[in-house]
């Protein structure tokens, strides 16, 4: 592969920081080197393979242009402690189980795995196409993670009366445990949402802005790697460096397409962690408010049942709101809820009067 000339870079390059931060960027290029290699031994795809060879050799250029501003006084390499146990997890498992973690070592060509098992899209033939497949996707992602919360809510707070009912704890108790489950579950989903989030966006970040230092830094490099991974994916490659060319030439575009295409990342998934754990609130709220209903409002007969019976037309309406993502059969989606939910909550409610027999005089 093409690369800039190292004597083009040196010590007295201005770009080139000196001291503490070129041993870790060269130490950073090595360690990449080496897992690009591991990867590459391990591939059965020989375009991949071939690509991830590519990328080792492009970071071991890389390598020695910062050796070089460091004035060639290093130590010998050796990879992290993490870095070690990533190889051992590719060796064992693949690539592909661990593309997240890869990314955080500054691993690229990660979309190109996908390719390899079908899973992603065709390579753009012009710049409007840049990212437009990703385009409305975090709204289908956020409708069905509202469902999820509502089911959470729902299950844990039913299952929770049942087993309450089944000890037999009057109207009073009952509605003071229901109200006492709403909140802790509602307030533990959104702090781990919250905490999720948080640190999803602070990985991302993180990738994102090296890839920009990179791209500013660097870009020839980075036109070369993008190539390479558009090559392993059934791209000419001499059209592949035209077409990588032409897209760094706008930097917000450049930028989108290395993070999707080296890093695996999606720029677009960089929700509000706040807005994610307030969501996650309300749903999982509103579906713990349902089962709770029957005694909330005006006293009913038997509010257990109504509470069952309510919970269970529940969960049909979510299963089968549910097939729209997985594409299954609504009915046996809405059904195979009921029997989940239902064998849940007869569980808690004989466990519930077993204890509560158990504890009477």
């Amino acid at each position: 592969m093409s690369a800039r000339d190292p004597s083009l870079q040196g010590p007295e390059d201005p770009q080139q920081p000196q001291g503490a931060d070129t041993l870790e960027s060269w130490h950073e290029e090595c360690q990449s080197a080496w897992l690009y290699r591991i990867i590459a031994e391990g591939e059965a795809n020989p375009a991949i393979a071939g690509m991830f060879s590519a990328l080792a050799e492009a970071a071991e250029t890389q390598a020695a242009l910062w050796a070089r501003a460091h004035g060639n006084s290093l130590p010998d390499f050796r990879p992290s402690l993490r870095a070690r146990v990533v190889a051992r997890l590719i060796r064992l498992i693949g690539p592909r189980a661990i593309k997240p973690v890869l990314a955080t070592l500054k691993v690229r060509g990660l979309s190109a795995l996908d390719a390899h098992a079908g899973l992603t899209h065709a390579m753009p033939t012009q710049l409007s196409e840049v990212g437009a497949r990703h385009r409305g996707i975090g709204r289908g992602g956020n409708l069905r993670a509202a469902v999820f919360g509502v089911n959470d809510g729902l299950v844990s707070n039913a299952c929770l009366l049942m087993g309450v009912a089944g000890a037999g704890m009057d109207h009073a108790a009952l509605l003071g445990t229901g109200f006492a489950g709403l909140m802790a579950g509602a307030l533990s989903m959104a702090a781990g949402e919250y905490l999720s989030m948080r640190s999803q966006r602070e990985v991302f970040e993180s990738q994102i802005a090296l890839e920009r230092a990179e791209l500013a830094t660097y870009p020839d490099e980075e036109v070369e790697e993008l190539a390479l991974i558009y090559q392993a994916r059934g791209f000419e490659l001499d059209a592949a460096r035209q077409f990588a060319r032409e897209l760094v030439k706008n930097p917000a575009h450049a930028l989108d397409t290395l993070a999707r295409e080296e890093l695996g990342l999606n720029p677009d998934d960089l929700g509000s962690p706040w807005g994610a754990a307030i969501a996650s609130f309300v749903a999982f709220a509103v579906g713990a408010l349902l089962p709770l209903l029957p005694w909330l409002l005006a006293p009913v007969a038997q509010p257990v049942l109504w509470s069952g019976g309510l919970t269970l037309v529940s969960l049909f309406l979510i299963g089968a709101v549910l097939s729209l993502f997985t594409g299954r059969n609504a009915l046996w989606s809405g059904l195979r809820m009921v029997l989940i939910g239902a064998g849940a909550g007869f569980a808690t409610w004989a466990i519930g009067h077993l204890f509560g027999a158990g504890m009477m005089p």
